[in-house]
């Protein structure tokens, strides 16, 4: 996999501006509600259908609780059980349904790596060979323990070595090439106007908290984060024996508050258009001068262009000014804390653990850290993922597996196309393009048709920091290289193993990777109440995407070009505010809401992806009823699938990071939030007005 060089991802599970994924990093449930039971949803007939293999289950009874309404709290009732069972493991600071299956898909590539790492005799430069040797390299302690702060000593020499304008922003680029985001992001991607090219991107970042307002939030908790931040940094430097810790962690919090001023917050970073900014190389040479951008590109290696799109241009003023406002030496130090910030968890063990103990502990409540097992799958995952991708389908993936999911996928594209005839807010002229844009989305299934290349990347058994190093640079100068070059439609932004599923506009595709094809959200011989309830939303959250606030912004080429008429785009502002209301009025912790405008995007996927997986589900049915299965009806399968995917809990310092940062919302409220605007779905558990989850008809939120 090439990995999406400082490029966030959002939409089922992880973040994004370019990139929209199903789940959040990650979604978290936090209230409970119990009443009277209903009886209308488990009084029915024990009649169960089979299949010739064995006999279809519905869903999971115990991890139900019963006692509660559905119509009060349907993520209660349909989760409660679990909830109760589950409680969160001390290495976590969630657990859910994607913790489930993600460990599931790691027992899985443990059984590759441990084989791979024993046969020391794989050929140089195979796929055993360098996954085997990247592998051993990470659980080889007694060497990392032994040369402790010694891979970084040569990047800290270098960093100790600037001495004006021109080293400092040429380091900032060898720190770029080496998977150091300090500063800003700098990629290649596509022209999000013009989708057929690459472009060079420049966006802001340097921020060592999660998001601009933890700079300035002034609740006790906010105050506090800062206060551990502060005391983090200085025990990181002197860890490496600096007499001066304390004014560098002070000079580190003064300089990253000053970006942060700089920063444009969450809600503004979704607007596709006032991200894009366009600038040639001699403008920015022109009206940033202490930048030294001829400095910087050659530095980066990046082939020669003339524009350079900026996403927010004010934060390189900000950060403009300051190359030249702040002294030498408070640079070098923040240069200094990037790197160690960036490698930290590389290092011997009492970096790992005051790394951790910040953004693990103080930030997400997680008691301990992960095995290091699992901590050296992920990073093999994020720095040779598609040669482990390659390995984890052949034992993970079957044919009729992605042969049934296409057929899933085929079926919810015909459901939104009949979704979209049938709108009556929206004129002919827009319902042709959005078919048009509909008509010529590529789907990814499973694995990629062509894996990346990796025979110019060497990795060594005996180095874990240098490997990672080597694959850092191997992916940005590929990255930088593809300017002049045609687009490469083939390529993944996830590998293979992941537990998540994305849309991408610029691209107009929508991808699957095989590791979320696996129960429970599909299973290729369940029900298909079940599966379309799952994996079918979550195909139809993903379709939704390039039609929610963002996507709808982008043309069927991947293009940011408006094909709205003026009217068409009003109505359909209309509908989505009453989506910002509603989750504008949820509390997802303390006296916290979600963030309507925030969680928009996301919001109205899972809207429409429950609303087309549903027709979907129906269609599958070929005029035939559907089967009674363990005292279930099919709609009342295909919504307590949905909702039993999003099982759910989180701890509170999670939670609130989720809220403030995350634009997917809280799990809870992505099943009590979609499912109260759901007529069939009210229908299915009898749910009455007045009910908490039947919204008032005028308040109902129905857009696709």
């Amino acid at each position: 996999m090439i990995k999406k060089l400082l490029l966030p991802m959002a939409g089922i599970l992880v973040p994004a501006l370019v990139m929209v994924s199903i789940a959040g990093n990650p979604p978290s449930q936090k209230k409970k509600t119990t009443t009277t039971a209903v009886k209308t949803t488990t009084t029915t007939t024990k009649k169960v259908v089979t299949t010739k293999a064995a006999p279809l289950k519905g869903p999971d009874r115990k991890f139900m609780d019963l006692t509660v309404n559905p119509g009060a709290d349907f993520f209660q009732y349909a989760n409660g059980g679990w909830v109760k069972a589950n409680p969160i493991p001390s290495t976590e600071s969630s657990w859910s349904s994607f913790n489930e299956l993600r460990n599931h898909n790691l027992d899985i590539l443990k059984k590759i790596l441990d084989a791979s790492a024993k046969n020391t005799k794989a050929p140089k430069g195979s796929n055993t060979q360098k996954i085997g040797d990247f592998y051993a390299s990470g659980m080889d302690t007694l060497t990392i323990e032994k040369v402790g702060i010694k891979p970084l000593e040569k990047e800290l020499l270098a960093i100790n070595a600037i001495k004006n304008t021109k080293d400092l922003v040429e380091r900032i680029a060898h720190l770029h090439r080496i998977g150091v985001g300090s500063l800003f992001g700098f990629y290649v991607d596509q022209d999000g106007k013009i989708s057929t090219q690459y472009a060079a991107n420049l966006n802001q970042g340097g921020l060592s908290l999660p998001d601009r307002d933890y700079y300035f939030r002034t609740d006790a908790k906010s105050e506090n984060i800062r206060k551990e931040f502060l005391k983090h940094v200085t025990n990181m430097f002197q860890l490496m024996n600096d007499g001066n810790a304390d004014a560098k962690a002070n000079a580190i919090m003064n300089l990253e508050t000053k970006l942060a001023e700089g920063s444009r917050n969450r809600v503004a970073l979704r607007d596709p258009n006032a991200n894009y900014n366009k600038m040639a190389v001699d403008e920015m040479i022109k009206n940033y001068p202490n930048m030294q951008w001829a400095a910087y590109l050659k530095a980066v290696g990046i082939p020669p262009v003339k524009d350079i799109i900026v996403g927010q241009p004010e934060f390189l003023a900000k950060a403009d000014s300051l190359i030249k406002a702040e002294k030498i030496e408070n640079w070098k130090t923040y240069l200094q804390w990037q790197l160690l910030h960036s490698f930290a968890g590389k290092l011997s063990s009492k970096y790992v653990n005051e790394s951790f103990h910040f953004y693990g502990t103080v930030m997400n409540g997680v008691k301990e850290n992960e095995p290091r097992w699992k901590r050296m799958i992920t990073q093999t995952d994020n720095s040779v993922g598609e040669l482990l991708g390659q390995e984890y389908v052949k034992v993970a993936f079957k044919p009729e597996a992605k042969a049934k999911c296409k057929s899933m996928v085929n079926n919810l594209m015909a459901a939104l196309k009949d979704r979209i005839n049938n709108l009556e807010w929206m004129s002919a002229e827009t319902k042709t393009a959005a078919q048009h844009k509909l008509a010529k989305i590529t789907v990814k299934i499973g694995y990629p048709d062509k894996w990346h290349d990796y025979t110019k990347l060497s990795i060594s058994r005996g180095d874990y920091v240098g490997n990672i190093i080597a694959s850092n640079e191997f992916d940005y100068a590929y990255n930088m290289n593809k300017i002049g070059k045609p687009i490469d439609r083939s390529e993944w932004g996830m590998t293979p193993p992941t537990v998540n599923a994305y849309y991408n506009p610029s691209m107009n595709e929508i991808v699957f990777p095989a590791g979320i094809l696996q129960p429970p959200f599909f299973t290729a011989d369940a029900d298909d109440a079940l599966n379309y309830g799952s994996i079918g939303a979550v195909i139809g959250h993903e379709l939704t995407h390039g039609f929610d606030d963002e996507g709808r912004q982008f043309d069927a080429d991947g293009n940011l070009k408006d094909w709205w008429t003026k009217q068409d785009a009003e109505n359909f502002d209309a509908r989505t505010g009453k989506v910002v209301k509603q989750f504008d009025g949820y509390v997802a912790i303390d006296t916290v809401h979600v963030n309507g405008k925030l969680t928009l995007g996301e919001n109205i996927a899972d809207l429409g992806g429950l609303t087309i997986a549903h027709d979907a589900y129906i269609k599958s049915l070929g005029g035939k009823p559907a089967p009674m299965i363990d005292g279930f009806t099919g709609d009342q399968r295909f919504y307590l699938g949905w909702a039993q995917a999003w099982r759910y809990q989180f701890r509170p310092e999670a939670l609130m990071r989720q809220v403030l940062t995350n634009p997917h919302s809280p799990a809870n409220f992505r099943v009590l939030g979609p499912l109260s605007n759901i007529p069939e779905f009210h229908k299915a558990f009898n749910i009455k007005e007045g009910d908490a989850m039947m919204r008032p008809e005028a308040d109902r939120a129905k857009i696709w």
